[in-house]
């Protein structure tokens, strides 16, 4: 799980590597796991695949075991044990239809009838029910809007049961249960607690016994034991930094698993094999899509995403920490499955995705537009899009057909394929615009590994970034002024701004993104050339930099300096 954050530069939404090859996934998702190492993004990481009745574990680069990290560097193997962040989830799903299973329970109790020392919200007498909060449709925020964490590497540890009951006595529902998916970390910590309630056992005493139990998972739990303290990875921010573990005793439910893969080898088996799997109950159940997303090819089972891509049906989650991130998905005929877990805050998705899925078709040139778009034409899908907080998809006309930019990414010209549909030639992706029912484009989906991310409209097509970094006036400082800069930066939990200096020049890197050169416009004010951004720096009264501001899409998103 990953604290949604403000993006600076590169956002992780068009990924560029390796194509899936269709004849071997497993050698596929090998592939670009080295490719990944290779380029030091991450320090050490586990693939699990099983394809029908082979299966494999395989480490790639290194990890160093135990919380005080003295111990020497080696290769990640089936008993290294990661935090898995989000796919918890997909844990507190599966003791949901456990209980379900059971009769102990029903999708449709309202959580209000199973926690009565809380005030759960309604809207308009709809109540927030258990099947709500596993679908993300529970109408409840993706974050409680008290959690302000004393500890900004462990933004969850201080959070509080009594924090929990504030928030939800005093926030008022904009939209009725059911009626919108919206991933939500809250929804999912609140369902944990709804079912450590109901049994009468913490949320962790019931993983134990009805899942790593029966399954004999273990190296899986919250707390740790004494061998999985010793074979635990030490984590890694984007930037390489080893972290603190995450700790989340109020919002379990959410996020606050530790597993191996050896263990999620198991776990992933019993999915692939539901039927023949007695406890716990319910793994046919978890899986059977409830509701849609309103994102096209995906729909939501018991925290579970279903999705269609290319005549091939896969169940996948994801996860991430501020030190870890982890993958689980597959396919629907239980032919295929993968697992992966890495020591780093940095997306691994592609990586399990190519062991699911044929190989993206190359463009189908043949089968492309043959008649050039008018410039009128063109005009229609031009304008700015949302496809993220911070994350923008600029639609604009060229000389020879439509550009899109994403922030912080270079210009890269989109061929049609048919009315309303265009592909990338630079990479293995495509953009379906939608239409009201005026036919005016209102929203356009980004489709890309496996992945549909819609965006809606949110204004006419704005100028290129970099003619507004032209407009501002580079200055040069003393390199021993832009050493005072040096540093990290928190803009939010788990998400910070590291600034770095080499060979006189600023640089910026957000977590889990690239690093970009910054320039200066006057003493403490710098720019960005490859996204119209901007950082102010502020000082105390001794004149020492005490933080920063982003100055970003009309935000300004300030970041305190972390102590050295």
């Amino acid at each position: 799980m990953k604290i949604s954050s403000t993006l600076l530069a590169v956002c992780s939404l068009l990924i560029l590597g390796p194509v899936a090859a269709a004849e071997d996934f497993a050698a596929a998702a090998q592939k670009v796991a080295s490719a990944r190492i290779s380029s030091a993004a991450i320090p050490g990481l586990v693939v699990v695949t099983v394809n029908g009745q082979e299966q494999k574990i395989q480490g790639f680069g290194l990890v160093t075991n135990g919380t005080d990290g003295k111990k020497q560097s080696h290769l990640p193997d089936a008993n290294t044990v990661f935090e898995i962040g989000s796919v918890s989830k997909t844990f507190t799903a599966l003791l949901l239809a456990d209980m379900h299973a059971r009769g102990v329970l029903k999708l449709d109790d309202t959580v209000a009838a199973l926690l009565p020392a809380y005030t759960i919200p309604q809207y308009q007498g709809r109540a927030i029910t258990l099947l709500d909060l596993a679908t993300q449709t529970s109408a409840l925020p993706r974050m409680p809007a008290n959690l302000l964490p004393r500890q900004a590497d462990n933004p969850y540890a201080d959070y509080s049961e009594n924090n929990l009951r504030d928030f939800l006595r005093s926030y008022q529902l904009t939209r009725a249960p059911g009626a919108k998916y919206e991933y939500s970390n809250l929804g999912f910590g609140l369902l944990g607690q709804t079912l450590s309630a109901r049994a009468g056992k913490s949320y962790a005493e019931l993983v134990q016994e009805r899942i790593a139990k029966p399954l004999g998972m273990a190296d899986t739990g919250i707390a740790l034991t004494a061998n999985m303290q010793n074979n635990l990875a030490i984590g890694h921010d984007a930037q390489g930094k080893t972290v603190a573990n995450w700790d989340m005793p109020t919002l379990a439910g959410a996020g606050a698993l530790r597993s191996s893969a050896q263990d999620m080898l198991r776990y992933l088996q019993a999915h692939m094999h539901g039927a023949n799997v007695k406890v716990p109950a319910g793994l046919q159940l978890v899986q059977q899509p409830q509701r849609t997303t309103g994102m096209p090819g995906l729909q939501i089972a018991l925290a579970w995403h279903v999705q269609s891509v290319r005549g091939q049906t896969v169940v996948w989650h994801n996860g991430m920490t501020g030190g870890y991130a982890s993958f689980i998905g597959f396919t629907a005929d239980g032919q295929r499955g993968v697992v992966v877990l890495a020591n780093a805050s940095v997306n691994v998705d592609d990586i399990g995705m190519a062991a699911l899925l044929p190989a993206a078709p190359a463009a189908d040139v043949g089968n492309t537009a043959t008649d050039k778009l008018s410039a009128k034409q063109l005009a229609e899908y031009s304008g700015r899009y949302q496809l993220a907080p911070g994350a923008i998809l600029n639609i604009s006309a060229g000389p020879d057909g439509l550009l899109a930019q994403l922030t912080g990414q270079p210009q890269a010209p989109v061929f049609p394929r048919k009315k309303d549909e265009f592909f990338y030639k630079v990479v293995e992706a495509s953009l379906q615009f939608e239409r009201d029912a005026n036919g005016k484009i209102q929203s356009v989906t980004l489709h890309q590994n496996g992945h549909a991310s819609p965006a809606p409209r949110i204004g006419e097509a704005a100028p290129e970034a970099a003619s507004n970094a032209s407009r501002r006036t580079e200055i040069s400082l003393p390199a021993e002024q832009l050493k005072q800069y040096v540093g990290s930066y928190t803009l939010a939990p788990g998400f910070k701004l590291i600034i770095s200096e080499q060979s006189g020049q600023l640089f910026a890197q957000a977590t889990g993104q690239g690093s970009n050169a910054i320039f200066a416009e006057a003493k403490d004010k710098f720019f960005l050339k490859v996204v119209d951004a901007q950082l102010s720096f502020q000082r105390q009264a001794d004149g020492k930099i005490s933080g920063l501001v982003l100055h970003q899409n009309g935000r300004n998103m300030p970041g305190p300096r972390d102590a050295d």
